[in-house]
């Protein structure tokens, strides 16, 4: 039987079943299920602890709008869904699994198609120590039974899992293995037909649903879904002389991807001005078009802009991942002194919050998180951004439009018209922005905005030098945070080490007491790819103008002057970049060399 036949098989044969109800008889092969099993409330009540109230609650917001009571209770934060999972498997008699293997066997992606996995939400998994079938619906028994069977796979254990991890489990899966090797691609591409990169996915189409032929194609979905899934933030693709380089932007960090042949630069840039609704033909002038794009379960904004070089477009991708919109305020890595002081300065009735920080620092991360504890019903938040990387229900938001003449001053100076009680300026960038700002501080609204300076102080000379005078700088600025993202140690490799006394020293950390540090650096491994990194947590420099500080700001705007008078005066309480980073690498976050790197 061929590949297509049993994936007609299968699917058949599932979608046949789809609408069977749990009460007709259990298949022959398949692990005997809990015929009468015991209701999920009672069964919370008597052997997690669920209090009999919270039961209720759930059922009284089931009888009104229906729902799955497990689903609810989780939705209400009465239970986790670790509890969820471990109750459902003891009322169906399933083990449960709350975690399924890192490593495990794709050998069903050739007589199973992905879709059928997704609809019934089942994977099998195979390791060397076990095989067994996950599974994130009970009721689809029978899905299951015939599953099985076709694996030849009967009597194998079934597991209960939790759905988002099944789900990553197929994605994962199809992606390894519909991945052509880099070098087949880069072969495939010379026997390309031009004409067939026109052929388009459709709009937020899954990547992993793309079933194309073209191997341009295959190359710009392959370079997309490893980009997504690696955490990347950018993608890169840079023509040279004689060459093409597909890079990507992991944690900070650049690393290569693909070196296509150069003869495939054009059909690549036009695959991806395509994929944005940009023009093709156009190729001597700069181009900004957006991709919106699912991979799995998870929906990824792609913004992209070309830029024409000697050797031909140069495109660069920033990857915008919706499920990673909004960070709690505490999850961003702020001291607890400066967690309190900024969470102080959120409850001011007016005037400025500047973040600073180079480009790609967190700066728009960190207002987001702001702006999402004083989002509540009684108060009016605007926004005037470029662009706008992430939607929030409850706060309006302008995107800027330099072709209509819209940009952040004559945006601010609309704003202010629709009553506001918290303004975001995306960033000052001149000086009637910086002086519409000051005046809607000294007016009674709360500003937050950004500058690209490299210290807290600086901003403020940043300011002067704008024209503002610096007693409006005094009056209306309240506070500014410096930030930058440093690389965290991969949890998977960490291992302790002993920093040399050259570190140390620049650490200024005492030689004598290297032998006390318990410090940590990362091994590298495949979790990492290999780097001893994975993830980012930023560090920060809080400058709260003081009345000591304002009055010197009225003297001086010298950046030196101000920063050393920060860090003097105990009212401030600031720290530097620096010294904040050293901090996180005693508590075992990061390393000395990445902060040394980023300060």
């Amino acid at each position: 039987m061929t590949r297509t036949e049993m994936q007609v098989q299968t699917q058949a044969a599932m979608q046949a079943q789809e609408q069977v109800q749990p009460e007709e008889p259990q298949q022959a092969g398949a692990p005997a299920l809990n015929a009468n099993p015991p209701r999920l409330g009672e069964l919370l009540q008597r052997d997690f602890g669920l209090d009999a109230a919270a039961v209720q609650a759930a059922l009284a917001v089931q009888a009104a709008k229906g729902g799955r009571l497990g689903e609810i209770l989780l939705r209400q934060g009465a239970i986790k869904e670790e509890t969820l999972i471990t109750a459902l498997a003891q009322q169906y008699d399933l083990e449960p699994m709350l975690r399924l293997p890192r490593e495990m066997s794709t050998f069903f992606v050739a007589k199973l198609s992905i879709a059928s996995l997704k609809k019934f939400k089942m994977v099998p998994v195979a390791t060397p120590q076990r095989s067994c079938l996950a599974l994130a619906e009970p009721l689809f028994f029978q899905q299951a039974d015939d599953l099985a069977r076709l694996l030849e796979w009967e009597g194998v254990d079934w597991v209960l899992a939790p759905e988002a991890a099944i789900l990553a489990a197929i994605s994962a899966a199809y992606e390894q293995t519909r991945s052509l090797a880099a070098a087949q691609v880069m072969q495939d591409i010379d026997e390309e037909d031009p004409a067939s990169i026109l052929s388009e996915i459709e709009e937020t189409a899954d990547l992993l649903d793309d079933t194309s032929d073209t191997p341009v194609i295959k190359l710009v979905n392959l370079v997309l879904s490893q980009a997504v899934r690696e955490g990347a933030s950018d993608i890169h693709i840079e023509p040279y002389r004689d060459k093409v380089k597909i890079r990507k932007r992991v944690d900070g960090i650049l690393y290569d991807m693909y070196t296509p042949p150069k003869h495939a630069q054009a059909k690549l840039v036009s695959r991806v001005k395509i994929m944005a609704s940009m023009d093709i033909a156009e190729k001597r002038l700069p181009q900004d078009g957006r991709i919106e794009i699912r991979l799995a379960q998870r929906s990824v904004d792609i913004r992209v802009s070309t830029l024409p070089t000697a050797f031909g477009e140069r495109v660069v991708m920033r990857l915008l991942d919706k499920a990673n919109t909004l960070l709690p305020l505490e999850k961003l890595g702020l001291s607890p002194e400066d967690y309190r002081h900024f969470q102080e300065l959120l409850a001011a009735p007016h005037g400025i919050i500047l973040v600073t920080g180079p480009t790609g620092s967190g700066k728009t991360t960190t207002l987001y998180s702001a702006l999402n504890i004083l989002n509540t019903p009684d108060i009016n938040i605007i926004t005037i951004e470029d662009p706008i990387e992430y939607q929030i229900n409850g706060i309006s938001q302008m995107q800027v439009n330099a072709r209509i003449g819209l940009g952040f001053a004559s945006g601010l100076r609309t704003i202010v018209r629709q009553d506001p009680d918290v303004i975001l300026v995306g960033e000052i960038r001149d000086d009637e922005t910086a002086q519409i700002a000051i005046q809607s501080a000294l007016t009674g609204h709360l500003v937050f905005s950004t500058l690209h300076t490299n210290d807290a102080a600086s901003a403020i000379t940043r300011l002067v030098d704008m024209g503002v005078e610096p007693f409006l700088v005094a009056s209306s600025v309240h506070a500014i945070m410096a930030q930058r993202l440093v690389r965290t140690i991969c949890p998977e490799c960490r291992e302790p080490y002993q920093p040399s006394p050259e570190l140390l020293r620049l650490a200024r950390i005492a030689a004598d007491r290297g032998g006390e540090l318990q410090l940590y650096r990362g091994q590298g491994c495949s979790a990492c790819l290999h780097t001893g990194y994975r993830g980012r947590i930023g560090i920060f420099e809080l400058l709260r103008l003081s009345p000591a500080m304002k009055n010197l700001i009225l003297r001086t705007s010298e950046a030196g002057k101000l920063k050393a008078e920060a860090l003097a005066l105990p009212e401030t309480g600031m720290r530097t970049l620096r010294d904040d980073g050293i901090a996180k690498v005693l508590a075992g976050l990061t390393t000395l060399e990445e902060v040394f790197r980023v300060t």
